[in-house]
């Protein structure tokens, strides 16, 4: 099942990047006026003019590509490289210069494809209301701590909030043109969804994974050694309690310092790889019903139940099903929408003014 659900993340996040709604891609050069200074310019002005005209362009307002006579900037593309980029950073994913030329182009494209999109929506009127707008930005502005923390991302996007806006109003549109032309004309049944998963049993393996409980006494790497042994002293008396007899649940929910206290210390499921080593090795040495001795690791000192071992299996298709078939109609509108785009390249003329 590790597979399926790696398989659907990616449709997601290609078909929102296909669609360009990554936040915030917008340019105030953009949006300017595309007068040449000159055809502005007041009689007797010429001077003036011509001093301006033999200045350099900023370097964010070159055009990269232009759509139906909308300029694309460098500004736009820079931005949209910097998501990407601080992305695979976090990764830790490594990047030649090739792979960045590729990545580049990319961006670019999804920038052409929003643009078309943009102009479509604009096209058949699809309206967008105030409301809307403020509901998107406000739950946007949720992701931040405060107000200043957003305004920080605002100064290094050197971007204001009516443009923010003007992009939210513009992505809501969009959005709404493809629920309209791709995801309203799509269907998925059970019939669909059962098809795949019997086609397809290696995207639903799941490895054994086994239930544990345990009980936490909290140790921070900065506690001086009497902090320490206090700890030590509280999760041996925890020990000679259950020894004694002593219910593991209530206990947990008594002594433990884990939240999952509230659930008398209960993990849920978990396998190979999920849980730092020690209690990991402490763990699966265990036979279900059994509990461990004193386990120590980066969190402190813990006392382990092991209450079930699941085997290495195939998961059910009622497990599934749910997501299943979200998965396949996201794998249809990607199919769709890439399709519905050829269609707008089609009657658009497209130039892009950089090849890498």
């Amino acid at each position: 099942m590790k597979r399926f659900k790696q398989v659907f993340t990616l449709a997601a996040v290609v078909l929102m990047i296909q669609a360009g709604m990554a936040f915030p891609l917008m340019s105030a050069e953009k949006k300017a006026d595309a007068k040449p200074a000159a055809a502005k310019a007041k009689p007797g002005d010429k001077a003036a003019a011509d001093k301006k005209a033999a200045t350099p362009a900023d370097e964010s307002s070159k055009k990269v590509a232009i759509v139906n006579g909308t300029p694309i900037v460098q500004a736009d593309l820079d931005r949209g490289m910097e998501g990407v980029l601080q992305r695979r950073a976090r990764s830790g994913a490594p990047m030649d210069e090739a792979q960045l030329k590729t990545i580049r182009m990319d961006v670019l494209n999804n920038l052409i494809n929003r643009e078309l999109l943009n102009q479509e929506s604009k096209k058949q009127k699809i309206g967008v209301t105030d409301d809307q707008v403020n509901d998107k930005l406000s739950k946007i502005k949720q992701r931040f701590k405060g107000d200043d923390e957003f305004k920080e991302m605002l100064t290094k996007m050197k971007m204001t909030e009516v443009q923010i806006k003007t992009q939210l109003k513009e992505d809501i549109a969009i959005q709404s043109l493809i629920d309209k032309q791709v995801v309203e004309k799509i269907t998925v049944t059970e019939q669909d969804a059962q098809a795949y998963y019997d086609t397809h049993p290696e995207a639903f393996k799941q490895p054994e994974q086994i239930k544990a409980s345990h009980i936490l006494v909290k140790v921070d790497a900065k506690d001086d050694p009497a902090k320490k042994e206090e700890a030590r002293k509280k999760i041996e008396s925890i020990q000679e309690k259950l020894k004694s007899g002593a219910d593991f649940a209530t206990l947990a929910k008594e002594q433990s310092d884990c939240p999952s206290k509230e659930k008398g210390g209960d993990l849920g499921y978990f396998g190979k790889g999920q849980m730092v080593k020690p209690f990991e090795d402490a763990a699966l040495a265990l036979k279900p019903g059994e509990t461990s001795g004193i386990v120590e690791t980066q969190f402190g000192y813990h006392i382990i139940k092991l209450t079930e071992i699941k085997p290495e299996g195939i998961m059910p298709f009622a497990d599934v099903k749910e997501q299943l078939l979200q998965y396949l109609k996201q794998e249809k509108v990607k199919t769709e929408l890439d399709s519905y785009l050829a269609s707008l390249e089609k009657t658009s003329k497209i130039e892009k003014l950089i090849t890498q």
